[in-house]
Protein backbone atom coordinates (compact mmCIF):
# COMPACT_ATOMS: atom_id res chain seq x y z
CA UNK A 1 0.00 0.00 0.00
CA UNK A 2 1.41 3.65 -0.82
CA UNK A 3 0.89 6.18 1.04
CA UNK A 4 -1.21 9.22 -1.32
CA UNK A 5 1.14 12.74 -1.92
CA UNK A 6 0.84 15.24 0.37
CA UNK A 7 0.06 18.24 -1.52
CA UNK A 8 1.70 21.62 -0.69
CA UNK A 9 -0.29 24.97 -1.36
CA UNK A 10 1.63 28.04 -0.07
CA UNK A 11 -1.31 30.41 1.17
CA UNK A 12 -2.77 33.30 -0.63
CA UNK A 13 -1.81 36.61 1.30
CA UNK A 14 -5.83 37.06 1.48
CA UNK A 15 -6.11 33.85 4.04
CA UNK A 16 -3.18 33.56 5.73
CA UNK A 17 -4.98 34.94 8.48
CA UNK A 18 -7.72 33.04 8.50
CA UNK A 19 -5.24 29.86 8.58
CA UNK A 20 -3.65 30.76 11.18
CA UNK A 21 -6.61 32.11 13.30
CA UNK A 22 -8.45 28.54 12.64
CA UNK A 23 -5.07 26.29 13.42
CA UNK A 24 -3.71 28.43 16.41
CA UNK A 25 -6.16 31.23 17.35
CA UNK A 26 -4.05 34.29 19.29
CA UNK A 27 -1.66 31.82 19.95
CA UNK A 28 -0.25 32.09 16.44
CA UNK A 29 0.80 35.44 17.20
CA UNK A 30 1.66 35.33 20.72
CA UNK A 31 3.15 32.30 21.09
CA UNK A 32 3.97 30.20 17.55
CA UNK A 33 5.38 33.42 15.37
CA UNK A 34 8.04 34.33 18.39
CA UNK A 35 9.44 31.02 18.77
CA UNK A 36 9.44 30.29 15.07
CA UNK A 37 11.56 33.65 14.24
CA UNK A 38 13.91 32.83 17.51
CA UNK A 39 14.45 29.31 16.49
CA UNK A 40 15.41 30.36 12.95
CA UNK A 41 18.23 33.00 14.47
CA UNK A 42 19.39 30.15 16.65
CA UNK A 43 19.66 27.66 13.83
CA UNK A 44 21.65 29.54 11.46
CA UNK A 45 23.75 33.01 11.67
CA UNK A 46 22.87 34.26 8.40
CA UNK A 47 19.08 34.67 8.95
CA UNK A 48 18.46 37.99 9.70
CA UNK A 49 14.74 38.47 9.25
CA UNK A 50 12.21 37.68 6.01
CA UNK A 51 8.81 37.35 4.54
CA UNK A 52 7.81 34.33 5.48
CA UNK A 53 5.04 32.47 2.94
CA UNK A 54 2.36 30.05 4.90
CA UNK A 55 2.25 26.40 3.38
CA UNK A 56 -1.14 24.15 4.07
CA UNK A 57 -0.78 21.01 3.76
CA UNK A 58 -3.65 18.49 1.79
CA UNK A 59 -2.71 15.86 5.18
CA UNK A 60 -4.45 19.20 7.88
CA UNK A 61 -0.87 20.61 8.49
CA UNK A 62 1.09 23.89 8.27
CA UNK A 63 4.45 25.39 7.73
CA UNK A 64 5.80 28.87 6.80
CA UNK A 65 8.89 28.98 5.36
CA UNK A 66 11.13 32.20 4.67
CA UNK A 67 11.02 33.63 1.31
CA UNK A 68 14.55 33.82 0.46
CA UNK A 69 16.92 33.72 -2.59
CA UNK A 70 19.66 31.26 -1.04
CA UNK A 71 20.43 28.35 1.29
CA UNK A 72 20.91 28.23 4.90
CA UNK A 73 23.86 27.15 6.98
CA UNK A 74 22.30 25.38 9.76
CA UNK A 75 24.12 24.41 12.96
CA UNK A 76 22.11 22.70 15.29
CA UNK A 77 22.67 21.95 19.47
CA UNK A 78 22.34 17.82 18.40
CA UNK A 79 25.64 18.29 16.39
CA UNK A 80 24.19 18.78 12.36
CA UNK A 81 25.96 21.06 10.42
CA UNK A 82 24.71 21.52 6.91
CA UNK A 83 22.93 23.19 4.43
CA UNK A 84 19.15 23.83 3.85
CA UNK A 85 17.19 25.61 1.51
CA UNK A 86 14.67 27.83 2.42
CA UNK A 87 11.43 25.95 2.27
CA UNK A 88 14.08 22.75 4.24
CA UNK A 89 14.61 25.63 7.10
CA UNK A 90 11.23 26.83 7.96
CA UNK A 91 10.46 23.08 7.86
CA UNK A 92 12.96 22.56 10.24
CA UNK A 93 12.10 25.86 12.28
CA UNK A 94 8.50 24.79 12.55
CA UNK A 95 9.34 21.01 14.09
CA UNK A 96 11.02 22.70 16.71
CA UNK A 97 8.43 25.01 17.58
CA UNK A 98 5.71 22.99 17.24
CA UNK A 99 8.45 20.19 19.57
CA UNK A 100 8.74 23.05 22.01
CA UNK A 101 5.06 24.31 22.55
CA UNK A 102 3.78 21.07 22.64
CA UNK A 103 4.28 20.35 26.37
CA UNK A 104 2.08 23.12 28.08
CA UNK A 105 -0.86 20.91 28.61
CA UNK A 106 -3.10 23.52 26.82
CA UNK A 107 -5.28 23.47 23.58
CA UNK A 108 -2.57 25.36 21.96
CA UNK A 109 -0.31 22.32 22.71
CA UNK A 110 -2.53 19.76 21.63
CA UNK A 111 -2.72 21.79 18.21
CA UNK A 112 1.44 21.78 18.20
CA UNK A 113 1.59 18.19 18.66
CA UNK A 114 -0.45 17.56 15.90
CA UNK A 115 0.94 19.81 13.47
CA UNK A 116 4.34 18.33 14.32
CA UNK A 117 3.00 14.84 13.11
CA UNK A 118 1.38 16.09 10.24
CA UNK A 119 4.64 18.17 9.07
CA UNK A 120 7.22 15.17 9.53
CA UNK A 121 4.41 13.15 7.35
CA UNK A 122 4.89 15.72 4.67
CA UNK A 123 8.64 15.67 5.53
CA UNK A 124 8.77 12.32 4.40
CA UNK A 125 8.17 13.18 1.14
CA UNK A 126 10.59 16.48 0.55
CA UNK A 127 13.36 16.28 -1.18
CA UNK A 128 15.68 17.45 1.46
CA UNK A 129 14.04 14.64 3.70
CA UNK A 130 17.24 13.40 5.13
CA UNK A 131 18.84 16.59 5.98
CA UNK A 132 15.86 17.68 8.14
CA UNK A 133 15.65 14.40 10.38
CA UNK A 134 19.08 14.78 10.86
CA UNK A 135 18.55 18.51 11.78
CA UNK A 136 15.68 17.91 14.44
CA UNK A 137 16.76 14.48 15.91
Amino acid sequence: MTTPTIINTIVPESERMNIVDGLFGMSYMLKLEPVVFSIAEALAESYKGAYWEFHDLSNGGWYMAPRHDTEFTVSCENGFDGKLSPDAFGITACLYAFSELSFAGDRMARTCATQYHLLREYVAGHPEARSIYRAID
